[in-house]
């Protein structure tokens, strides 16, 4: 069925939902204030820092924001900088002449050349290295890099946005982000909030996506009944947008609202329990719950707390910490982004 609003930044008065890219993102008045500072701010060519939890879509707003700029017949280039080592994301992002390093076996332009007369979209942001973040300053003031290995600097005209699920104002007082490079890229600053503090958002997206995977795997998708609708729009959703889409593509193959409602429902139940006693509840086991979540939980405290041993042992040295673990650098990098971790967690835990 056509869906009217889609990719337009006309608004009326009326409550509608509007899309972009078959994507949600502007519903509700929080929504609508995001999408009143996207409209005033898509057309200059201003840096934009958006913020919020793993899952908001925070990637939607970008392209939002470049899909109605002066830019969007150019490219938007999006990189993750928290999925490759700093060595692979420098060559990623300025590129390298022939013989830069091994291998090297010809010149190759980097995501910022690529997007040249664009938009580069720097996902994850507060994850990059001093060594980069010092690189990317002297981008945003001047407007050229020089590739790796390369003599000369090379000029582009580029638009940056730039996210991050991270604190960057307690990264920098922790020596850990560059306090110049802050206020460069937050020009503008756009903080999309969590679905829980979205909730009216909810029945609308659970609609659109049970339309959306009906028609991908070619299954007619029934209604959710009252009953599953009440624990979705309870659950706290800590994976956000991308957690609940996934939740409805499991309803959409398996048809099993009774899994999910006792899923979501047990959990819902534990949780608020212990949020009127403590805050911390997160890290503590329910004191009733199905031998199923309480056997889940533990696992999840016994592994948050061997990643928090494995990174004071190398002293927070990420990829020392993966190898220790005999897991993947990525894999460490999920987990600590899913537990919250950082070295106030370690001094919290007492361990050394």
């Amino acid at each position: 069925m056509a869906r009217e609003d889609r990719c337009s930044p006309e608004r009326s008065n009326e409550a509608k939902p509007a899309y972009l890219n078959d994507s949600f993102i502007f519903f509700g008045s929080k929504m609508n204030r995001i999408r009143e500072l996207i409209d005033q701010v898509a057309k200059t060519d201003v840096t934009v820092l958006i913020q919020g939890e793993s899952g908001v879509g925070k990637e939607i707003v970008a392209r939002a924001l470049h899909l109605y700029s002066l830019r969007s017949e150019k490219p938007l280039i999006k990189i993750n900088c928290a999925a490759l080592p700093e060595e692979l994301l420098e060559s990623e992002l300025f590129g390298y002449e022939k013989g830069a390093f091994t291998g090297a076996y010809r010149k190759k332009p980097g995501k910022f050349e690529t997007a040249h007369s664009g938009t580069i979209f720097l996902d994850e942001i507060g994850d990059i290295s001093p060594s980069l973040q010092a690189k990317l300053l002297q981008v945003l003031q001047d407007g050229q890099f020089s590739r790796l290995g390369g003599k000369t600097d090379t000029h582009v005209d580029v638009r940056v946005l730039v996210a991050t699920n991270k604190n960057l104002e307690e990264a920098i007082r922790a020596g850990r982000f560059r306090e110049d490079l802050y206020y460069r890229l937050n020009v503008v600053n756009i903080s999309v909030p969590p679905l829980r503090e979205r909730r009216q958002e909810i029945p609308i997206f659970v609609t659109h996506f049970l339309e959306k995977y009906g028609e991908k795997y070619n299954k007619r998708a029934s209604d959710p009944s009252p009953k599953l609708m009440r624990v979705l729009t309870r659950h706290r959703w800590p994976g956000n947008i991308r957690e609940l889409e996934n939740v409805i593509r499991r309803l959409v193959i398996l048809g099993d609202e009774e899994a999910i409602i006792e899923e979501l429902g047990s959990e819902g139940k534990a949780k608020l329990s212990l949020e009127k006693t403590n805050p911390q509840y997160q890290t503590l086991i329910p004191p009733v719950l199905p031998l199923k979540e309480v056997s889940r939980r533990a696992t999840m405290i016994a592994e948050r707390e061997a990643i928090l041993k494995a990174l004071a042992q190398t002293n927070w040295n990420r990829k020392r910490a993966a190898k220790l673990m005999n897991i993947s650098y990525k894999a460490i990098l999920y987990k600590i982004r899913q537990y919250g971790l950082t070295k106030k967690n370690h001094a919290h835990s007492g361990s050394e």
